[in-house]
């Protein structure tokens, strides 16, 4: 049965963005939800295109009068989905993704009928580890908070229907498997893991 609404979470630094650049191409009636929020725009980011960045303040105002389908805040910073954007694109027949972190991935969960939940992560803790250090974007102490806030979002795959590993050169074979479990609700693709246990507890080693 196809999902109305597509929750994509992942570690930072697991692809999110490469992948679902991919999967777009293969489903277009997906269609990302562009969150608001109070992080600053990375090089290359467009504001509108990528999120809506906006003041601590800004997002505070929406937040009181319950313009948001879901928010948190992830290291420092507020995230949240405007209602307003994301009933439109269901009601123009578009599959909304809602890519965001595992406190409002599982605040959406609850709130929605019918969705697909995807966790989309790098093969272990070394790769992810490389790609943060690798995007040359960010700061010591940003990249340690992350790796810190990655262990304990590790606990939290179990709570998404579906666990994808982005591999290294084998993006497009993700992509492929979320274009997948958005037409349909599932996919046999060998970067699916079945077994979300093993998967946690062998990320660290």
């Amino acid at each position: 049965m196809k999902p109305q609404v597509l929750i994509v979470s992942g570690f930072a630094g697991s692809g999110k963005g490469t992948v679902f650049k991919i999967a777009s191409t293969l489903f277009p009636k997906l269609k990302l939800s562009v969150s608001m929020t109070t992080r600053a725009p990375r090089p290359g980011e467009i504001d509108g295109v990528h999120y809506y960045f906006v003041t601590k303040e800004e997002f505070l105002k929406t937040l009181s009068a319950n313009g948001f389908f879901e928010h948190t805040e992830y290291c420092g910073n507020y995230y949240g989905t405007p209602k307003k954007q994301f009933f439109q694109m269901v009601e123009e027949g578009f599959t909304p993704v809602l890519e965001i972190e595992t406190d409002g991935a599982l605040q959406a969960m609850k709130e929605l009928d019918s969705y697909a939940s995807v966790f989309l992560s790098p093969p272990d803790f070394k790769t992810l580890e490389e790609r943060l250090r690798g995007r040359g974007t960010e700061t010591e102490q940003s990249i340690l908070r992350r790796l810190s806030t990655a262990k304990e979002e590790l606990e939290l795959i179990r709570e998404y229907q579906h666990l994808i590993v982005n591999y290294n050169g084998r993006s497009e074979d993700a992509a492929k498997a979320i274009a997948q479990i958005a037409e349909t609700g599932e996919s046999d693709s060998s970067v699916i893991i079945r077994d979300k246990e093993a998967f946690i507890e062998n990320f660290l080693k």
